[in-house]
């Protein structure tokens, strides 16, 4: 004959085991959450979006400050026939936006800053045309993700073709397993002569080559520095499309096509200030599908460029 003591004794365990069960159900769906939080930066962007909404600009007229920018022209659609826009930046010589695709007809266009073309250029001989930073004097850098080099061109005075091999280039063969994943976006500070080579992913990576332009028509002098160190640490996002050095500033804006923002960095790579690219929680209409180009041009004004065809300006409020 078994005592109620020993039946309670009994099945104790047995009450016990749905409970821990569900525990340990909760700890592990907490912890996958986590983990995919952390692979696509979730939490850390929530928390640099609720920052600067806390915090406000601490530093009016230092910082370009990304939360005062926005969206005046919102997903123009540059040309119905054009595919692949992937990079743009401001000729400041000529008042003017410079745009480039990596797809056929592989093409340097002209816009204006309502997005409209007003000429082009056909590059020829060039492999995957993805970034695109003004120099001065009618030069411009070029990054080529597919084989991870830098070009510098001269723009012709009338538009026609420009080829490759007229180019002056550098290339940075780093971490080659996956040339898909390369160079994906570039900008340059005149100032001190720095070219900003961005990689996209599988790593993301920051590259700054010194004395490029310089080393064109003086003895060569160029330094390669690696800046990863200030994405790892400032930067929230999965992916990196392209950059834009800010020479009023000194600071770096970094875009990001798969986190659908726009982060900025001081002159030692930390973080200032977001954009998001995402709309519903921004006044964008819709998001910008795949944004691969930005600049701002000598009015402060802010420009993005995302594939296939579609053309963004941002206004500061």
């Amino acid at each position: 004959m078994i005592s109620d003591t020993g039946k309670t004794a009994r099945w104790l365990p047995l009450r016990r085991t749905p409970r821990l069960f569900r525990v340990l159900l909760l700890l592990i769906v907490l912890v996958l959450v986590y983990a995919a939080s952390s692979r696509f930066f979730i939490h850390q962007q929530i928390y640099v979006h609720l920052h600067n909404a806390w915090t406000g600009n601490t530093a009016p007229g230092q910082n370009i400050w990304l939360p005062d920018y926005k969206v005046a022209i919102d997903g123009k659609v540059v040309e119905g026939t054009l595919r692949n826009l992937s990079g743009i930046t401001y000729d400041y010589d000529q008042d003017r936006l410079l745009a480039i695709t990596n797809n056929t007809p592989m093409e340097l266009l002209v816009l204006s800053k309502a997005g409209e073309i007003v000429s082009r250029y056909p590059l020829v001989d060039f492999k995957d045309t993805e970034g695109l930073a003004y120099l001065g004097h009618g030069r411009v850098a070029v990054a080529d993700e597919d084989l991870q080099r830098l070009h510098v061109i001269t723009l012709p005075a009338e538009a026609g073709p420009i080829k490759a091999d007229d180019s002056h280039f550098i290339s940075l063969e780093i971490n080659l397993t996956n040339t898909n994943k390369g160079f994906e976006g570039v900008t340059y500070d005149a100032e001190h002569d720095r070219l900003f080579a961005i990689k996209e992913r599988d790593p993301r990576q920051l590259f700054e080559v010194t004395g490029m332009i310089n080393s064109i028509a003086a003895p060569l002098k160029i330094k390669v520095a690696d800046l990863t160190s200030w994405v790892d640490r400032s930067v929230f996002a999965r992916d990196l499309s392209d950059g834009y050095y800010d020479a009023t500033t000194g600071h770096m804006l970094i875009l990001s096509d798969q986190s659908k923002s726009i982060t900025e960095l001081d002159r030692d790579g930390n973080f200032v200030s977001i954009r998001s690219l995402r709309g519903g929680i921004t006044e964008m209409k819709d998001s910008a599908p795949q944004a691969e180009g930005m600049t701002m041009d000598g009015d402060g004004n802010l420009y993005v460029v995302s594939e296939p065809n579609l053309f963004y300006q941002f206004k500061k409020k």
